[in-house]
């Protein structure tokens, strides 16, 4: 049986115009834990909390006995809590607008005019309080975009096209990879790919990549960053490192097998943003590959072999 307090979260979303795919028991649940709910709370004593997605679960949990599996984090991340920030009923790392939206810290809470309407559901005013939010409602998205976009991270394709990344460490590496290696060292080189730890694929040029004839599956996992120059049939295959992931033996056997059928010339690159990330994972690099540190990015270093920037015969075996 759905418990009466669902029931009314349920209402109030719906009094807020909020999409059908929204007015559901799971929504409800997580407009509760927002707010400090409880089944027997009132709810004037609703308060602006910083939860997790795992908190807002542990909630859900505890009061409603409302038990979620642990992978259904990204459904209540994608199904609801996205809506109720697009919807400007909740924010997103209020805390720290920069913290990676993958981080294991995001955290939401509910903005301060849905606050005010939790709080007087139920009273006299809280009609005309509805009202006038949803008439400011486009207002209130439009100032949050422009907050939001303080904290993205610019990056300009050497096509001119200009995109915008979201916050975190790695994805302002992948922007110095586009702005400051490719202009030094892959000068008029194609981006082909460009992922972003939010967007998952921002760039993907799936036209270039059949005719280099690479396949992609859902499954392959490509690196961070892929540039192509057509003058020397050349293919730079970048990944950035911030917390994991260098172009170790076996990321380069697990890229080659992908790049089987390819007939352009490899050239592997690992990218840092500073010398103290580089030295905890320098020993994991491949042989015959290159390393950039963006706090020195006029600078390469070079991993062996017989030649300075350049592809290599296929001869090297991993293990």
């Amino acid at each position: 049986m759905v418990h009466k307090k669902v029931k009314e979260a349920i209402q109030l979303l719906n009094e807020l115009q909020l999409p059908k795919a929204q007015q559901n028991e799971r929504s409800a649940l997580i407009l509760l834990a927002l707010a400090g709910i409880g089944p027997s709370d009132h709810w004037n004593r609703a308060q602006k909390k910083l939860l997790r997605t795992v908190d807002i679960m542990a909630f859900m949990s505890q009061k409603y006995q409302k038990k979620y599996a642990p992978n259904s984090r990204e459904t209540i991340r994608r199904q609801t809590l996205h809506q109720f920030v697009q919807a400007r009923i909740a924010d997103i790392n209020p805390d720290d607008p920069s913290r990676p939206t993958n981080s294991g810290n995001t955290v939401y809470s509910l903005t301060n005019d849905a606050l005010n309407i939790v709080k007087n559901y139920e009273g006299k005013k809280w009609k005309s309080i509805v009202l006038k939010f949803l008439e400011k409602i486009g207002a209130l998205k439009d100032e949050y975009a422009k907050r939001r976009m303080l904290t993205l991270i610019p990056v300009k394709l050497p096509d001119g096209r200009e995109f915008h990344l979201s916050p975190g460490a790695h994805n302002k590496l992948q922007a110095s990879i586009i702005n400051e290696f490719a202009p030094r060292f892959a000068g008029g080189a194609t981006v082909v790919y460009l992922g972003d730890t939010s967007h998952k694929q921002l760039v993907y040029d799936a036209t270039l990549m059949k005719k280099l004839n690479v396949e992609i599956t859902e499954h392959d996992k490509l690196p961070d960053v892929i540039l192509y120059d057509r003058k020397r049939n050349w293919l730079f295959l970048i990944e950035a490192v911030t917390t994991h992931g260098p172009v170790s033996p076996k990321r380069y056997k697990e890229i080659e097998e992908m790049l089987a059928a390819c007939h352009a010339e490899r050239i592997y690159v690992t990218a840092f943003p500073d010398i103290s990330i580089f030295k905890k994972y320098a020993q994991d690099v491949v042989w015959e590959s290159e390393a950039w540190i963006a706090a020195n990015p006029d600078h390469l270093i070079h991993f062996n072999g017989d030649k300075f920037l350049g592809p290599y015969a296929k001869k090297y075996q991993a293990e």
